[in-house]
């Protein structure tokens, strides 16, 4: 059956003259409908099915007999009627139409094969090389393959279909109505017998398929109705006992060819359909019928499960069998073959994923082990996640990621061997414990390469981030690994990288879903805290690859001149991880990760002055060898290290975390007993320090914030804060400070009866912490619950470890969260803060300027009052040497210029203008930074002092300063994109001036300055140059088109390319206005 022995050849005289034109003619005739002329309304869809076949047999063999161009035809049909080896004629008019058809099938199939064997293609013509090649004789057109399979549907229909065992394939009335009317007209008990009828017409069909084109057809269409016949044929069981005439017509022999040909047609076909059709074989799970028509189908006979389930398994394991079984799956719901429309739509469906992860976790009884079935499906589900068509991976990849899971909670002992290990391959084979080969320790070696490490980062984030399974396997095979991935993330970070963004997922995930000891202990490996954890192999780098990506080499040697820059690079690199992992943990704050991995951090800076100062240091002479001496100095180095990685690590968290890092009170008290313990601890060593009695202070104060009722403290929230009654005693017994003593005294006692006595000491130090942030807390204070001392712990944290900044005796700056009402500052306060402004102390002077600078920006009328008095200390206050001071002078003069500009301006313009001789270039800079913030303050009511304000810029760019002249062109670009139309009086002035700076000036600084006043002309002027410019417009082009040209400078001639970019587009714009799709409405009155 497999290869079925073909019709005998025809004579060549009659293949000669017979044509595929005729033969498809003859088949159409035999299609023709309303064959009966004598039908009428009384006759059943039975009787009209009957009589139109009869009638369509008759008017062929009348063909046949009376047109003499159908005698060549007819020849060629008897020839292979008298070599077939089937019967012919029936009483059932069914089988006689059937069998007329399949013969003439045959006459196009021999018709073509011969047509083919004679054909001899002609040479191409060199001169016309595009001319499509010569067609082969035997393609069918359009109409022809639609004639062929119309054909085919009544072949299979009358002689296929009708023949299958109940529950074999899908019933003809369930088809269609034409197939109900089929199914009741064919005449079983007729001879030849059922089951011969099948063979026969299942034998054809694959003696069809042997041409490429009709076998294409066929499978396309009717693999399922044939394969189907095939398993009736070939292993329907046969009953021992008194055997039925059906089930004698077949021989053994007929029977083993039936079942190679249905193997043979599996492995010829495409893979996807195979399975498709052989889930439809198998049937669904069992059903309830209540209809007596839906009985037959509801379930397949047990025989066909047990095979389709054999097949399927072989589909299974054939190579890309895994592919085949999820594509046969997903396309039979209607994803495409390529993804299709609906490939979203199906990944999304869980169940089916479900189904597919089930049946290739699931070891099928053909496999010789479940190791060898493992083996050879992993790599297969690996390759699932490689598509590069985005729809066929979105369609796969939720099969991919549920099969991954589902095998690794199936068979945990084998899937991370043939599953993570090969996805984890390229990064285990650079750790620092991996076994490099010499052969692949040369210098410039690519270990990894990009493609490589690209899939497995994309690979481990579709495994565990979008599946977002955390089994304990997953976790603990991508623990090893931390410090690889961290490093990876870490360099991605210092360019542009794909996978950046995909790291830093991994890791987040992995640090979530730890448990908590698990994740410090990751970040404390992380952070290089844990020395022995698995690192980057010492050996190894990365580099930036070519396509976007990373690669892992091994490092080039490293010469002695080269040793300064490579220890710098390490340090280098060390820091800028701790600070990348600063921001990694800025995203775990909410919950709580950061908060506590910090109090670690605080817990780990006291073990390690603990141990310091315990640590027993002998002398050199005590040591028996060089030996011992070199070991006991590199711990000392190792020792001095870590203390130093602590430092730095809460040095990091400290600036990077916000003020959300503690999430619930437990961490509170948990940062308190560290500082108490560290407290008590230098106690110890009596080596008490101000740092350490300002912390303690702070900690404590912090206790008394939430004791005082600025935290609604529940019994349970007492319970964790009495954790700290050992160590507030200690610190009460022993600590030299009476005002601490008292103070932690008084907190134990409060604690110990849950609040109900707490002294006026408690309130105060509670009130002197708040007082830091914000001195009106009282009238400000709300309740809070237990889980909002964020703010007050994080106002703590970033002075834990450094003196506070002393602002003076009697003087706070005035909280920025608090809103003052105007008039409220008292003749005291303003004294106060006059005072202070001439502090010799920085921090204070610099608090005073803000605060009067506050005053100003909101029109207090007792600062108003003192303009003249404030303008003064603000001028003494520039020529500061301290950029604090300076700066926040300068924020001061320019709020009190927008306040009084024509008061205050004119004092400003002739200090800029000055000589050196009465004003320092310093103080003359700070004063244009000021000016420059006047002009963009005053934004459109500039124009009102545009002549003093240009003079005076002019005349600057001719100062023999250069840093004056930069900073005079500066201030011009400012002044003049905010002119608009009111440009005009001077642009030729401005212009001219411009043009001969650029062109002549010896400063490449003010070269810069030049250019760039043009640049911003232009984008402030936009589409109103072509109006304010129009005069300068060619001289400002030609400056610019010299400069691009002839200027030494590469960021002068950046800034003239900038120009003409703007000036380009402006240009553009106005040549060829964007056309808008506007209709003006005027409503008429």
């Amino acid at each position: 059956m497999a290869a079925p022995r073909p019709a005998a050849a025809a004579p060549s005289g009659a293949l000669e003259t017979c044509s595929l034109e005729q033969i498809l003619e003859a088949l159409k005739l035999l299609l023709s409908p309303g064959g009966s002329g004598s039908s009428s309304l009384q006759n059943t869809k039975h009787d009209v099915l009957l009589e139109t076949l009869k009638s369509n047999l008759s008017a062929l063999e009348t063909k046949f007999l009376k047109d003499a161009q159908w005698k060549k035809l007819k020849i060629l049909r008897d020839e292979i009627a008298h070599r077939a080896e089937w019967p012919q004629n029936s009483e059932d008019i069914t089988w006689t139409f059937t069998s007329q058809t399949l013969l003439l099938l045959l006459c196009l199939k021999e018709t073509m094969t011969r047509l083919v064997a004679d054909f001899s293609p002609g040479k191409p013509n060199p001169r016309t090389p595009e001319a499509a090649p010569a067609l082969s004789p035997d393609t069918l057109s359009v109409s022809q393959q639609k004639t062929f399979q119309s054909v085919l549907q009544f072949v299979v229909t009358l002689g296929v279909c009708p023949y299958l065992m109940p529950g074999v394939g899908v019933p003809l009335r369930d088809r269609t109505e034409f197939g109900a009317v089929v199914q009741g007209i064919v005449r079983l008990e007729a001879a030849p017998p059922a089951t011969r009828r099948l063979y026969t017409c299942c034998r054809v069909l694959l003696d069809l398929t042997q041409h490429a084109s009709l076998g294409s057809l066929i499978f396309c269409r009717h693999f399922g109705d044939i394969a189907a016949g095939l398993c009736q044929l070939g292993f329907c069981p046969t009953k021992r006992k008194a055997p039925a005439p059906v089930e004698e017509v077949l021989t053994e022999e007929e029977r083993t060819l039936s079942r190679g040909a249905l193997r043979d047609i599996l492995d010829q076909v495409y893979q996807p359909l195979a399975v498709r059709e052989l889930l439809i074989l198998q049937g669904g799970p069992p059903q309830s019928c209540t209809d007596v028509k839906m009985q037959l189908r509801c379930r397949a006979p047990a025989w066909l499960r047990r095979l389709c389930g054999q097949l399927l398994s072989e589909r299974l394991m054939r190579p890309n069998g895994v592919q085949a079984v999820v594509r046969g799956i997903l396309e039979g719901a209607g994803a495409g073959a390529a993804g299709g429309t609906d490939a979203e739509a199906t990944a999304a469906d869980w169940k089916k994923c479900d189904l597919i992860a089930k049946i290739l976790a699931s070891c099928p009884q053909q496999s010789l082990s479940p190791e060898s079935y493992y083996k050879d499906i992993c790599p297969q589900i690996l390759d699932l996640f490689h598509f590069r068509d985005q729809l066929t991976a979105r369609q796969f990849q939720r099969v991919a990621t549920t099969a991954f899971i589902a095998m690794l909670r199936e068979r945990p002992e084998l899937a991370p061997k043939y599953l993570l290990q090969p996805m984890l391959a390229p990064l285990q084979r650079c750790l620092d414990t991996a076994e490099i080969p010499e052969r692949d320790m040369v210098p410039g070696t690519v270990l990894v390469t990009e493609e490589e490490l690209s899939r497995c980062v994309e690979d481990v984030f579709k495994v565990y981030v979008v599946a977002n399974e955390p089994l304990p396997v997953l976790l603990d095979s991508l623990l090893p690994l931390l410090r690889v991935l961290f490093s990876l993330y870490s360099f991605t970070k210092q360019s542009v990288s794909h996978i950046r963004s995909l790291c830093q997922e991994i890791l987040l995930w992995i640090l979530v879903k730890l448990e908590r000891k698990k994740a410090i202990a990751s970040l404390k490996a992380i952070s290089g805290l844990d020395k022995a954890a698995p690192a980057l192999h010492p050996q190894c780098q990365f580099k930036a690859a070519a396509h976007g990506g990373i690669l892992i080499s091994i490092k080039e040697a490293i010469s002695s001149d080269d040793e300064d820059e490579a220890l710098y690079q390490k340090v280098s690199s060390e820091q800028s991880q701790m600070e990348h992992l600063g921001d990694l943990l800025s995203h775990c704050q909410e919950c709580g990760l950061a908060g506590d991995f910090f109090i670690f951090c605080l817990k780990e800076l006291s073990q390690l002055v603990v141990e310091n100062e315990a640590e027993f240091k002998p002398k050199p002479s005590c040591y028996a060898s060089l030996l011992e001496l070199e070991q006991h100095q590199a711990l000392l180095i190792e020792d001095q290290e870590q203390k130093l990685l602590v430092l730095q690590l809460l040095a990091v968290l400290c600036e990077r975390m916000s003020e959300q890092i503690f999430t619930h009170i437990t961490q509170v008290v948990d940062f308190v007993a560290a500082t108490l313990q560290r407290a008590c601890a230098s106690l110890a060593r009596d080596a008490e320090s101000t740092v350490g009695s300002q912390t303690l202070s702070l900690s404590m104060g912090l206790v008394a914030v939430m004791l005082g009722g600025a935290v609604q403290l529940k019994s349970s929230d007492f319970a964790v804060l009495k954790q700290l009654l050992p160590l507030l005693e200690k610190v009460s017994n022993t600590y030299p400070d009476p005002v601490i003593q008292e103070l932690a005294a008084d907190l134990r006692i409060t604690i110990s009866t849950h609040g109900a006595f707490s002294t006026e000491t408690v309130s105060t130090a509670a009130q002197s912490t708040l007082n830091k942030k914000d001195p009106d807390w009282k009238t400000e204070e709300r309740p809070q619950s237990s889980h909002d001392t964020s703010t007050e712990v994080a106002q703590s944290r970033p002075e834990q470890e450094q003196t506070p900044v002393r602002t003076g005796p009697g003087f706070r700056e005035p909280s920025t969260s608090t809103s003052q009402l105007p008039g409220s500052v008292t003749t005291e306060q303003f004294r106060e803060a006059l005072s202070a402004a001439c502090d010799p102390q920085v921090p204070t002077r610099a608090a005073a300027l803000r605060t009067l600078s506050q005053w100003v920006e909101h029109r207090e009328a007792r600062a108003l009052e003192e303009q003249k008095k404030l303008l003064q200390i603000f001028l003494e206050n520039l020529e500061h040497e301290d950029t604090f001071v300076y700066l926040s002078a300068i924020q001061g003069v320019a709020l009190l210029s927008d306040a009084y500009p024509e008061e205050i301006l004119v004092d400003l313009l002739a200090r800029y203008d000055s000589g050196k001789d009465k004003h320092t270039p310093e103080t003359r800079m700070k004063v244009g930074e000021v000016l420059m913030r006047v002009v963009r303050a005053l934004g459109d009511m500039v124009s009102k002092y545009r002549e003093p304000l240009i003079h005076t810029f002019l005349r600057g760019v001719k100062d023999p300063d250069g840093t004056h002249r930069a900073s005079s062109l500066a201030n011009l670009g400012e002044l003049c994109q905010r002119l608009d139309f009111l440009l005009g009086p001077v642009v030729h002035e401005v212009t001219a001036c411009l043009v001969a700076v650029a062109k002549t000036d010896s400063d490449v600084q003010v070269r810069r300055a030049a250019i760039h006043v043009v640049v911003l002309l232009l984008r402030g002027l936009s589409q109103k140059a072509t109006e304010v410019l129009s005069d300068v417009l060619k001289d400002l082009y030609r400056l610019l088109k010299h400069v691009v040209c002839l200027e030494p400078d590469d960021v002068a001639k950046l800034h003239a390319q900038l120009a003409l970019e703007e000036l380009d587009e402006i240009l553009r714009n106005f040549l060829f206005p964007p056309q808008k799709l506007e209709k003006k409405i005027v409503v008429l009155p």
